[in-house]
């Protein structure tokens, strides 16, 4: 049986002057050709979001209203970074592109869809308390791919027949590490599930760092305490970062001509060819007695297809070394 009469254990509600969120884009670039093939450019983006939506939870207002979600525009974004770019068009057999990006995203929600921040009655959270490095902030971010015709080797038939008309690609991607919010022991109030940042314990190093651990490091439970039921501890949001990626694929392929209008072409795709181990974010919840650990690949934590989004792991940046032939008819 529905009713309105409280009490209620949960409601959501918004601010009665709640308003559309507004976002200002600029950018200044300079480009310069170096010879006639080649050009280099360097632009400096920004980018600010301003009465952006944002969560609030809070906890045990009162007897008949246990759990309220209030949204409002109190979230803000700030975005600034020097992008360079390197181009080479196709000249003698190459072309390159060349990209690298070091940014800063900050803001106090990175989506308006979920919030770890909470608060006991008869408080409203701070705004500021939940400013801090974006989820997806990544300070440098470096992309190159290169095309090559591989040069003719030889005028004689058997010559021609098995060394002419290869072509080799390659792509290379590295990374910085990505922001990790570590938050305490999971609760629930009116079936929605909190997560609050802890407190900090100065003196303690953050993290440790040894071979032994996936990628060389994991965080320091001891470096953390549970922060008083309904509040948010010290540790500022996404204060910690995980691990760094970096990658590269290569491929190389053939032509073969059949008839004037019909060819075959051959391709052989490495991904990952130095199987170069990337790993996935580590456990972020200090009641998890995997805390601070990395438990999977960096493909893996990307998801895997359908539901949980992301492309299969095998071809995924981040993935073990991998190999795949293909023949394409073409007419």
């Amino acid at each position: 049986m529905l009713t309105t009469n409280p009490p209620v254990s949960t409601i959501l509600i918004a601010d009665p002057n709640l308003k559309l969120p507004r976002t200002y884009q600029w950018n200044v670039a300079l480009e310069q050709f170096i010879g006639s093939n080649q050009s280099l450019s360097v632009t400096y983006v920004g980018a600010i979001g301003r009465d952006l939506l944002r969560v609030t939870n809070l906890v045990g207002l009162n007897p008949n209203f246990q759990f309220v979600g209030l949204t409002d525009n109190s979230a803000t974004s700030d975005y600034h970074a020097l992008q360079v770019q390197l181009q080479r068009r196709l000249s003698r057999g190459l072309q390159a592109l060349a990209s690298y990006s070091w940014s800063h995203s900050i803001d106090i929600a990175s989506t308006d869809a979920t919030s770890t921040n909470l608060n006991t009655p008869g408080q409203i959270a701070n705004p500021k308390v939940d400013r801090g490095n974006s989820d997806f902030d990544i300070r440098h971010s470096f992309t190159a791919g290169v095309t090559y015709d591989l040069p003719s080797l030889g005028s004689q038939k058997f010559v021609k027949a098995v060394l002419n008309d290869w072509s080799l690609d390659t792509i290379m991607f590295a990374r910085t590490a990505p922001p990790v919010d570590v938050v305490g022991a999971i609760s629930f109030a009116g079936g929605t599930q909190l997560a609050p940042r802890p407190n900090l314990i100065s003196g303690v190093p953050l993290e440790i760092y040894g071979s032994r651990f996936p990628g060389g490091k994991i965080l320091n439970r001891a470096a953390f305490s549970a922060a008083p039921a309904g509040q948010q501890g010290s540790l500022g949001r996404n204060v910690l970062r995980g691990f760094g990626a970096w990658q590269a694929d290569v491929a190389v392929q053939r032509r073969f001509r059949l008839t004037e209008n019909v060819g075959l072409r051959f391709r052989a795709e490495f991904f990952n060819i130095f199987n170069h181990p990337n790993f996935g974010s580590p456990v972020n919840t200090i009641t998890s007695p995997l805390f601070g650990t990395s438990t999977q690949t960096l493909a893996n934590s990307l998801g895997s297809g359908g539901a949980n989004g992301g492309l299969n792991p095998l071809y995924q940046i981040g993935g073990p070394r991998s190999i795949q032939f293909g023949l394409k008819l073409q007419f």
